[in-house]
């Protein structure tokens, strides 16, 4: 049996499940009031339409990156085919900076998010009450970059350069930090320039910067597809850092576990038949966000670096979404030697592997 046909069947089940706590509540058990069913499965649906949430839905905001962009196909793709409807679920997407997402979730603003370990750790930490629940990049995306013909091929070709970065925040500081460390160096042995609006793709391809932060499943595909050859330096070799993955408060999990639940299988399904066949994840994502559709060769090339980050070593052997814990404790014992953390964490305290289908 596929992964796919499993999940959905995970996914009809939560259905099930909802439903029939409306049943009982209608009947006086728990001391609830009727509801009408949940829609119709999306197989009555015409091609490209959008379940409609039934009043039994469950509503879940979902705080997704900064920008709309074809990074988040897979959400898309299960509103659009009402994975997300058949699961009892009415989803609101909202797009918020990492940083402020994670406060969001521990606040119970944003009920489910996307973030990295490297803010999840220091968060967790500082007392704010979230847990991560599954993985979406298996390999770590931030990286540094350059022009090839920069003669930057390693860590140690950053020093005395100028490195262009959005902030000194994020996983992309932290990476940074990182990518230095194992060289022996440290943030004081380059000169950085900072970029806030996200334009440090540009400052290297005009030579603003001699390298820059970035996504491997963006920036260095932009340079290339503007006709420069990309050098990319990554830390996964170096230090495994978790890469972003979702995240939820523990707050939401007590009150609406099985709800949560249903959107993780409900976006691993549709994570899976994208990575068998991209297409349906471009057109979710130009159907979502249409001014994708100016430049749909740039757009599918951003997505099959996307697609790329999806499997590490952890979601090869129990695939999409799987928590790799023994790198998380690495994690944690370098971000405590970076002194992001307030107090000592564990594994046990950050991740959360009963949402995933099957508990993981």
């Amino acid at each position: 049996m596929s992964p796919a046909h499993t999940r959905r069947q995970s996914i009809q089940l939560a259905a099930v499940a909802t439903l029939l706590v409306a049943i009982l509540a209608g009947c006086g058990v728990g001391g609830g009031t009727s509801v009408p069913p949940s829609n119709p499965p999306t197989g009555s649906l015409a091609p490209g339409e959008t379940a409609e949430p039934s009043l039994s839905a469950t509503k879940l905001v979902v705080g997704l990156g900064y920008i709309p962009s074809v990074q988040f196909a897979q959400f898309y793709l299960a509103q659009q085919n009402g994975y997300y409807a058949d699961a009892g679920l009415d989803v609101e997407f909202q797009h918020r900076i990492d940083p402020d997402l994670i406060t969001l979730i521990g606040q119970g603003s944003i009920d489910v998010g996307i973030g990295d370990g490297t803010s999840v750790i220091p968060a967790v930490s500082n007392g704010i009450p979230v847990a991560y629940i599954a993985t979406i990049y298996g390999k770590f995306p931030n990286i540094v970059f350059a022009k090839a013909s920069s003669g930057i091929t390693t860590a140690a070709d950053l020093k005395g350069k100028k490195v262009g970065i959005p902030g000194r925040y994020g996983s992309g500081w932290i990476m940074l930090q990182a990518l230095l460390a194992s060289v022996g160096l440290t943030t004081a042995d380059i000169e950085i320039v900072g970029y806030p609006d996200f334009t440090q793709e540009i400052a290297v391809e005009l030579g603003a910067v001699d390298a820059a932060t970035g996504f491997a499943n963006n920036e260095p595909v932009r340079l290339e597809l503007h006709g420069q050859k990309a050098s990319i330096l990554a830390i996964d070799a170096i230090t495994p850092l978790p890469g972003p993955g979702l995240v939820a408060g523990t707050a939401t999990l007590d009150e609406q576990h099985d709800a949560v639940s249903a959107f993780v299988t409900a976006t691993l399904q549709a994570m899976e038949e994208i990575k068998a066949n991209p297409t349906v994840g471009l057109d979710a994502a130009i159907k979502a966000v249409p001014e994708l559709a100016k430049d749909r060769e740039t757009q599918a090339a951003l997505l099959a670096a996307t697609i790329a980050t999806w499997t590490g070593s952890a979601q090869e052997a129990h695939g999409l979404g799987a928590i790799d814990r023994a790198g998380w404790e690495k994690s944690i014992t370098f971000l405590q030697s970076l002194g992001l953390t307030k107090a000592p964490v564990t594994t046990d305290q950050l991740l959360r592997e009963d949402l995933l289908p099957a508990g993981g």
